[in-house]
């Protein structure tokens, strides 16, 4: 069969090839530069705790040592002078990574070159695309013109999409939300490793907003609030806005500093009227721009990539299910839409500036706390997307059980007993196309898997879960938030959970399976969730021409 191309070599372009090799999908990889990325050190890019694990799942190895990233140890938040909100990162409460992009792609292009399965076509450009009834064809041009055979095709490439041009789909949205002045320099502040949030800084000139965020080697990416339109950002005034800010944060002294990069950063929002056209699909940039009040665009669209990568591969290896392929814009879509419209209503409270909003007891409080979810990825503008309207959800049977994890939300990391005895996280078990379920039976962390492998309900669950319609792998966890002993969780490649059910069922465990893998009712009747008719109703409720 032919591979899946790629089209555009940024994180997401690249993340979605290395996580279908995984799967072992062939893909290629149509680089419109020359395959090496510009060192831009004001160009970072944060990171949630389920990106960043899907990331180092692909690369190999894990961000935030001295080198190649920064894992925040607290986020604070100021108003004035007065300290509004201090939150420590640990093990309850996981910690933004903050890397530098080039740094990212770097690694994910340093995965690329170690996996046979990945071809990258460099200085190639896309200009036309064909689709048919077994696949694709697309041209390139560069120094060579060349036509590709492809069985399915995503955008990845970026806001001016090539691809949603050439398939005619709208982009819908609004142009400069907010506008930030941007500098990476190296110094020592007075957090060291803390994320900071100033508010209506005291200093004169200090604006309406900065935030610093430490990167690794000493390093800080500080961002100013700018006018939505005009002041123009000169050097020489950028430089004034560090050295006041440095200053009103360090006691009146300008510590010294390097400045290594500067910006400005306009943060657009939009969203693609659609996401799929036959076997064409959009992810990142291409469907969805967003990032005003601390959102990250990139976290979404990595989490596009989880999200298609092992649909692709289901519809590549076995035959495409039409109900599977439509649930990645049924899903993604309306995640994005949810998140952008959580901001759209946010923004002229945050933004406002004036009126009565101003003087209501504990307004400032309310204000921080949505920035702070932003920032550090909670609440409405910055939690992973939660799938439980998707058409792949099973339909609920009495067996169900509530569990901390809501059906369709990311699962929680837990520790588990992988089929060979030894102890791993549940997420390392993830992105292997695999279904994964998952038996809560506490005491069995004090006996070798040996002694509990065969007994009880165990050997009645492994044959279960061999009869379920898709490879699994059954994991044994000592505990799980909110689980009853003998719960037993069945969770997607991507690590959804699906259901939760009570004991051993196994009808009910193969119909969840089944519906996961777009084959129940209810994803019979979402095939067309994410068509033009229904794909309006998401549309973020603020539009421009």
């Amino acid at each position: 069969m032919d591979p899946v191309i790629v089209v555009g070599a940024g994180p997401v372009g690249l993340a979605l090839a290395l996580s279908l090799a995984r799967h072992s999908v062939p893909t290629v990889v149509l680089d419109e530069g020359p395959g090496k990325d510009e060192q831009r050190p004001a160009r970072t890019v944060v990171l949630r705790e389920d990106t960043a694990a899907f990331v180092e799942r692909l690369v190999g190895h894990s961000f935030g040592d001295a080198e190649s990233g920064a894992r925040w140890t607290s986020w604070r938040s100021l108003r004035r002078k007065q300290l509004m909100r201090e939150l420590s990162f640990g093990e309850g409460c996981p910690a933004p990574l903050h890397l530098p992009q080039h740094v990212l792609t770097g690694a994910l292009r340093d995965a690329i070159a170690d996996e046979r399965l990945v071809k990258v076509a460099v200085e190639s450009k896309l200009d036309s695309l064909e689709q048919d009834a077994s696949g694709l064809t697309a041209h390139t041009r560069g120094p060579k013109d060349t036509w590709w055979r492809g069985s399915y095709l995503v955008g990845c490439d970026g806001p001016r999409s090539t691809v949603r041009k050439l398939l005619d789909i709208r982009f819908p949205g609004r142009t400069a939300v907010e506008r930030h002045a941007v500098a990476a320099l190296r110094t020592e502040l007075p957090w060291q490793g803390e994320a900071l949030l100033h508010r209506m800084p005291p200093w004169r000139g200090g604006g309406a907003e900065v935030t610093g965020r430490p990167l690794a080697g000493g390093v800080w990416r500080l961002d100013w609030l700018l006018p939505p339109r005009g002041e123009l950002v000169t050097p020489d005034a950028l430089v004034v806005r560090i050295r006041e800010t440095l200053a009103g944060w360090c006691e009146g002294a300008t510590p010294p500093y390097e400045l290594l990069d500067t910006g400005v950063h306009t943060v657009h929002h939009r969203l693609a009227r659609r996401w799929r056209i036959g076997r064409a699909f959009l992810a990142g940039d291409a469907a969805h721009l967003l990032g005003a009040l601390g959102t990250q665009g990139l976290d979404e669209g990595l989490r596009d990539a989880d999200n298609l990568s092992w649909k692709l591969a289901l519809a590549w290896h076995h035959g495409a299910r039409d109900s599977l392929l439509d649930s990645y814009q049924a899903e993604r879509r309306a995640g994005v839409a949810a998140r952008l419209r959580a901001a759209d209503q946010s923004l002229p409270v945050l933004r406002g500036g004036k009126g009565l909003r101003s003087y209501v007891p504990g307004a400032a409080r309310g204000h921080d706390t949505l920035l702070t979810d932003g920032h550090v990825g909670r609440g409405p503008l910055g939690a992973p997307s939660s799938y439980a309207d998707s058409p792949l959800a099973p339909e609920p049977t009495e067996s169900e059980v509530a569990v901390g994890t809501p059906p369709g939300a990311p699962v929680a990391d837990v520790r588990v007993t992988a089929p060979d005895g030894s102890f791993v996280q549940l997420r390392d078990r993830l992105g292997l196309g695999q279904l994964l379920v998952v038996l809560v039976a506490p005491g069995t962390v004090v006996w070798e898997r040996r002694h509990w492998v065969s007994a009880g309900i165990m050997p009645r669950l492994a044959a279960a879960v061999s009869a379920l319609p898709h490879d699994a792998e059954l994991l044994v966890a000592e505990s799980y938030p909110g689980a009853a002993a003998h719960s037993v969780l069945l969770v997607r490649p991507d690590g959804h959970l699906v259901t939760a059910l009570s004991g051993v069922r196994p009808a009910e465990l193969y119909a969840a399976a089944e519906a996961a893998l777009g084959g129940g009712e209810q994803a019979e009747r979402g095939a067309d969730a994410g068509r033009p008719e229904q794909a309006d109703a998401q549309d973020s409720p603020a539009k421009t021409k």
